[in-house]
C-alpha cells in the first residue's frame, strides 16, 4: 500500500497508544511500519523476503521500537503484542486469519481482499456464505471499515481491497463441548454445502467411528448445510461430541 491516506486509516482504525505492542505482517518497504512507529511503544515487523529486509534495515535501523524479524509469520515465534495493523499478503489471507485464532490480542485491522471480507461476513445461506464464515464468527467480531482501490497499492493487484477490524470475542457466542469435533465438522459438511445434513454427516460419522443411526436423533438434519447458522453447527457438534 502506497496511499498516505489509507495508512493513515489504518493506524487511526487501530486507536494506537504509548502502550501498545503492534505486529505488522508483511513489512514491505516500512512505510506503514514508520508511520506507527511514532504511535505506539514497538512495532514487531515480519517480513520474509530478503531484498525488502534489506531496505528496511536500511530505512528503520535507526528506530529504536521497530524489531525486523525476518521469516514466515505461521512458522517463527513472535515476541507478545496486544495489536495487529497490516496489510498483509492477499494470497495468504485464509492462513493468517485461522493462525490469529489461535493468538491473543485485543483487536486487528488488516487489508483484505474484497472477495475474501465478504466471505467472512456472509449471510447464512448466501453464495459467500462458507466454513470461513462459521469459524470467523465463533473467534472474533469483523466490522468492515473502507474500501480501498486496487490504485492505493503499487504494483495495483487485479482486485479492490477492504480494512476490516477484528476482535476475539472474549466470551464464545456458543458452547461447544469439543472445538476438535466443531472445526472438523464444519470443514467436512460445507464440501457438500448443497446437501442435507442428514446425507452429508454420513461420512463426518463414520470419521468419528459412529454409528450411522445417530443421524435419525440428529438436529436440523433435513436443512441444507449452507442453511445452517453458526449456533446450529455448534448444536450438532454438541450432539456428536457428547
Amino acid at each position: 500500500m502506497v496511499d498516505e491516506s489509507y495508512l493513515q486509516a489504518l493506524t487511526s482504525y487501530a486507536s494506537l497508544s504509548k502502550d501498545d505492542v503492534v505486529l505488522e505482517i508483511g513489512a514491505g518497504l516500512g512505510t506503514l511500519t514508520k508511520m506507527l512507529s511514532t504511535l505506539c511503544s514497538r512495532i514487531i515487523a515480519i517480513e520474509i523476503d530478503d531484498r525488502l529486509m534489506k531496505v528496511l534495515k536500511e530505512e528503520l535501523g535507526n528506530l529504536s521500537n521497530v524489531a525486523l524479524i525476518k521469516g514466515n509469520v505461521l512458522e517463527i515465534t513472535i515476541p507478545a503484542f496486544n495489536k495487529v495493523v497490516s496489510n498483509p499478503p492477499f494470497h495468504i489471507s485464509s492462513p493468517i486469519l485461522y493462525w490469529l485464532f489461535n493468538q491473543t490480542f485485543d483487536s486487528a485491522v488488516l487489508t483484505f481482499q474484497k472477495e475474501f471480507v465478504e466471505r467472512l461476513v456472509a449471510k447464512v445461506g448466501s453464495k459467500d456464505y462458507s466454513r470461513l464464515t462459521v469459524e470467523t464468527y465463533y473467534f472474533a467480531d469483523v466490522e468492515p471499515l473502507r474500501a480501498v482501490p486496487k490504485e492505493a497499492f503499487y504494483p495495483p493487484p487485479d482486485v479492490d481491497a477492504l480494512i476490516v477490524r477484528l476482535k476475539p470475542r472474549k466470551i464464545a457466542p456458543f458452547h461447544l463441548e469439543n472445538e476438535d469435533v466443531f472445526h472438523e465438522l464444519v470443514r467436512t459438511l460445507f464440501t457438500q454445502r448443497n446437501r442435507k445434513v442428514r446425507n452429508a454427516v454420513e461420512g463426518f460419522l463414520h470419521k468419528l467411528g459412529k454409528e450411522r443411526k445417530l443421524v435419525d436423533s440428529l438436529l436440523f438434519q433435513n436443512k441444507r448445510v449452507r442453511q445452517l447458522a453458526p449456533e446450529d453447527f455448534g448444536a450438532i457438534a454438541n450432539a456428536l461430541a457428547s
